[in-house]
């Protein structure tokens, strides 16, 4: 998140570098400096610094000068020795971009609190900066204080209506907010101005999905792979680069077919994967409707899946290929396509989601396995309720919306006519359980190797409530039913307005009232669970 901030501060210190000027200079320094500008925008450090010496050599209080010595600190990685330099340069002559220097350094020191008040007070200076407004309100968003945010980000748009990123970025607060036909007509505004936007387009395709308008959708969706992280802090996601032609669901006929090496293009198909376990557990349901167009499909395939895919599809679907990583010899392969590209590949609607379940198996003799150790504890005949409580992606702002804490989740694992089975696996301590819920809760986690063996385990349970993380697909999947505790205005997949899924005919939603409020999710939880499992069962 702060290498997005600051490279938009430094994209901003960039374009306006020549306007850090001293009130008055001679002809010799005003040349210089113009030299040494020219150099910085070169990348030619050595000679700004040599030119810089000489303007300070006549000048010692020239700001432009100062403030070039700033930023090579900063280059340089001597993020302190920035900071003094500007300081100094602002006591000499503030000028409202020194604060916007100032304030790419504060980031770079994770100091947020001190780079909003750096841009106020450039703002103070000059309240039509229109790019200290946006960087205030980028800000402002990363902090999550959503609200101040919308309010810079509308400042922007009265001083520069055409800011296409400023639109965008007002619309995902919209979005954020569930209002989303507000967010709607900021994308595309977005794109009205920018069609170029890909963090516009790709915003669009959320709203368009999670309204189930998915055939205009699906072409905006191919522009996922955009690198935006100012405002939940994910990495990148870069696709995979392959010397193939890309399928997009073309049927090829008898008489178009080319030949190579003797055999139809079409062949064979190499699925390559992206994003999260997640995405591959809801997605890989297309790999069998692309063994009725190819011969052969290979799947790329994440390690921790690979034993519960060879069980459940590759022992059924022999034509299918699981693969460690992308081949160096693509010679057996005709085409490719991204995984989460196949359902527009195949012209997925929402009355037409592929949603036979299940689709996912355990393997028997470990589902037996599990089935004797659940049997054995105590109250063995209580029914089986798997719980996760948390996401696997700390520090992103949508883990952070999509998680609880176990003590919040503690008043419903305190309901004793359920056995309840902890499915959360982390690393991170802040989202294992407290001694109250532990003492609810049976534990075997460490024992879960990958999700082979957690479906083994799911098997032989009556119900999974989950966050929206990848144990709900995979117990959906598997056509276990799934209660989703749903985060307001949560990911695209599960829609809005309904408490059902069209992907996943055995998953009941969840769904917050209002952004944050856990305590009236967990309520009806506990309600629909004393109406399923009745105490006098």
């Amino acid at each position: 998140m702060a290498t997005g901030l600051v490279h938009h501060a430094r994209a901003l210190v960039r374009s306006s570098i020549m306007s850090v000027r001293p009130p008055a200079e001679s002809a010799n320094t005003s040349s210089l400096h113009d030299e040494a500008i020219a150099a910085y925008q070169a990348g030619r450090f050595d000679a700004v610094r040599t030119l810089v010496d000489r303007i300070l050599g006549e000048d010692g209080e020239h700001v432009g000068a100062i403030h070039l010595q700033g930023l090579l600190a900063l280059a340089g990685g001597d993020t302190q020795s920035a900071r003094h330099l500007l300081e100094r340069a602002i006591r000499i002559h503030p000028e409202p971009i020194l604060y916007n220097t100032l304030y790419a350094i504060r980031l770079k020191l994770g100091d947020y609190s001190g780079a909003v008040e750096r841009l106020r007070q450039g703002l103070a200076l000059q309240p039509d900066f229109s790019a200290l407004h946006y960087n205030l309100a980028l800000t402002l968003q990363h902090l999550e204080r959503l609200e101040e945010a919308a309010l810079s980000y509308r400042r922007t748009l009265e001083i520069d209506p055409e800011h296409s990123a400023a639109h965008n970025n007002l619309g995902r607060i919209h979005a954020d907010f569930g209002a989303l036909e507000e967010a709607e007509r900021h994308y595309r505004r977005a794109l009205e101005l920018a069609p170029a936007n890909l963090a516009a387009r790709n915003n669009l395709a959320m709203v368009l999905l999670a309204t189930g308008r998915y055939e205009e959708a699906w072409p905006y969706f191919e522009d996922r792979w955009v690198s935006f992280k100012l405002s939940d802090g994910r990495p990148a996601q870069t696709p995979v680069q392959v010397d193939l032609p890309r399928w997009s669901g073309e049927r090829p006929s008898a008489a178009t077919q080319s030949l190579r090496n003797g055999r139809p293009v079409n062949e064979s198909l190499l699925v390559l994967d992206e994003q999260g376990y997640g995405d591959s557990l809801q997605f890989v349901r297309y790999l069998p409707l692309a063994l009725e167009r190819f011969s052969h499909v290979g799947y790329v395939c994440p390690p921790p899946l690979r034993r519960l895919y060879e069980q459940s599809l590759r022992e059924r679907w022999p034509g299918l290929v699981l693969l460690d990583g992308v081949p160096s010899d693509l010679g057996h392969w005709d085409r490719y396509c991204p995984l989460m590209s196949l359902p527009m590949a195949f012209g997925t609607r929402l009355a037409t989601v592929p949603s036979a379940l299940p689709y996912l198996h355990a393997d028997a003799a470990r589902a037996d396995h599990w089935r004797a150790r659940l049997e054995a504890l105590p109250a063995g005949h209580l029914p089986r309720v798997g719980v996760v409580w948390a996401g696997g992606h700390s520090g992103i702002a949508v883990d952070r919306r999509r998680s609880l804490v176990a003590a919040q989740i503690a008043p419903l694992l305190a309901l004793w006519q359920v056995r309840w089975i902890s499915l959360q696996k982390t690393d991170d301590p802040a989202k294992l359980a407290d001694a109250a819920s532990k003492a609810r809760l049976t534990d075997w986690t460490d024992e879960l190797a990958d999700f082979a063996e957690t479906a083994a385990l799911i098997d032989n349970l009556d119900l999974v409530i989950s966050v929206d993380t990848s144990v709900a697909h995979l117990a959906a999947a598997m056509g276990k039913p799934v209660w989703l505790l749903n985060r307001f205005a949560g990911c695209w997949r599960w829609l809005r307005g309904r408490d059902d899924s069209p992907w996943y005919p055995g998953l009941r939603l969840f769904t917050q009232m209002q952004r944050g409020d856990w305590d009236e999710v967990l309520t009806r939880v506990a309600i629909a669970l004393q109406q399923r499992f009745p105490l006098d069962e």
